[in-house]
């Protein structure tokens, strides 16, 4: 019983996917819509300061903001040598 529904299961799942990818042609990318206006496209050096550059430099920015602006106290802090244990 339980191999007949692992069966049923997988026909539906592929059964499912075959359709999915049947009607969503790429073929129907082709063809220009009404109100397309595409714009110039990017160099690769436009794109990777757009999706690279840009993103760990603003990663950078908040690291740094981080690192300035924090107001913990010295002995809360995680550091790379234990210290003495304190008395509790």
């Amino acid at each position: 019983m339980d191999k007949k529904n692992a069966l049923r299961a997988g026909a539906l799942a592929a059964g499912t996917t075959l359709m999915m990818l049947l009607m969503t042609s790429p073929a129907l990318a082709l063809t220009r819509d009404d109100g397309d206006d595409p714009g110039p496209g990017l160099s690769v050096m436009e794109t990777l300061g757009l999706y690279v550059v840009a993103p760990l430099a603003i990663f950078g920015v908040i690291v740094a903001l981080v690192m300035v602006l924090d107001k913990s106290h010295p002995e809360h802090r995680v550091s790379a040598k234990p210290k003495a244990a304190s008395k509790a």
